[in-house]
């Protein structure tokens, strides 16, 4: 009799395969494969393939930044208003030092 032996990777492919063609992994897959292009993008400028590895990196770079800008944005606004408030800050101290000598 013969044994049927089982593929793990074949399953794993399927299973993967599905989840993704039913939406579950959809924007995951999409955030690894702009990181793959810039991953393939910067190895190829290490090869000496510097147009394609630049090309290949800046799509990626673009990929990424659409995929995270709901990161992006938020963290941009907290930099800008601790930004504000450490320029406010130094104006006081800056007024204070001047007014007593």
């Amino acid at each position: 009799m013969r044994s049927m032996k089982l593929n793990i990777p074949a399953i794993v492919l399927v299973v993967l395969g599905a989840l993704m063609l039913f939406g579950k992994l959809g924007s995951v897959v999409g955030l690894l494969f702009a990181v793959a292009l810039f991953a393939l993008g910067y190895y190829g400028v290490k090869t000496g393939k510097t147009f394609l590895g630049w090309l290949l990196m800046v799509v990626g770079g673009c990929m990424l930044l659409a995929k995270l800008s709901w990161l992006i944005g938020p963290l941009l606004g907290i930099v800008l208003i601790g930004a504000g408030i450490v320029w406010i800050a130094g104006r006081r101290s800056n007024n204070r030092r001047g007014f007593g000598g």
